[in-house]
C-alpha cells in the first residue's frame, strides 16, 4: 500500500495538507503536522491558538470520515518535483493505547509537541497511496 520510497518521502516532509469535506462535499484543506504508523497517519489537535469555534476539519470528519493527506516538494528544477497522497477515512481518537502511541510518535517527530498539551488525534486509516514525480531526491 505505502511503498518504502513513498514512506521515506513522507518522513522527509515536515508539513502536509489534510483535505476533508462536509456532508455537502464542500472541501476544506489545512496544513498539518503528522506522524506515520504502519498503516495510519496521525495528526494531533494541539494547543496552538485556534479560531475559537469548532475546528472545521473535526466537524467535517464527524460528518464525512473520507479524507486525504498530501505532502509535496516543489523545486525550481522541475525534475525534482514530487508528491505523495494518502487516501482513506479518519477515526478521531480521544483516549486509549493508540491515542497515547500517536502522541508519542508525534512528540518524537516534532520537539515542539513535547512541551505542548495534545488533545484528540486524527487517525487517517490509509486505504490507498498515490504518488508522482521524484520521490528519491533529498528534501
Amino acid at each position: 500500500m505505502l511503498t518504502e520510497p513513498a514512506r521515506a518521502f513522507l518522513l522527509a516532509r515536515r508539513v502536509a495538507h489534510l483535505a476533508t469535506a462536509d456532508q455537502a462535499a464542500t472541501p476544506h484543506i489545512v496544513p498539518v503536522c503528522f506522524a506515520l504508523g504502519p498503516d495510519t497517519a496521525y495528526i494531533a489537535i494541539d494547543a496552538k491558538p485556534k479560531s475559537g469555534r469548532p475546528l472545521r476539519r473535526l466537524s467535517n470528519l464527524a460528518a464525512n470520515p473520507a479524507c486525504c493527506l498530501l505532502a509535496d516538494r516543489y523545486d525550481e528544477d522541475w525534475t525534482r518535483l514530487g508528491w505523495v497522497m494518502l487516501h482513506g477515512h479518519a477515526d478521531l481518537l480521544a483516549t486509549g493505547p493508540e491515542h497515547a502511541a500517536a502522541h508519542a510518535l508525534l512528540r518524537e517527530r516534532y520537539p515542539q509537541y513535547r512541551a505542548m498539551p495534545l488533545g484528540q488525534v486524527i487517525a487517517l486509516r490509509i486505504a490507498r497511496a498515490t504518488s508522482w514525480g521524484d520521490l528519491a531526491a533529498a528534501p
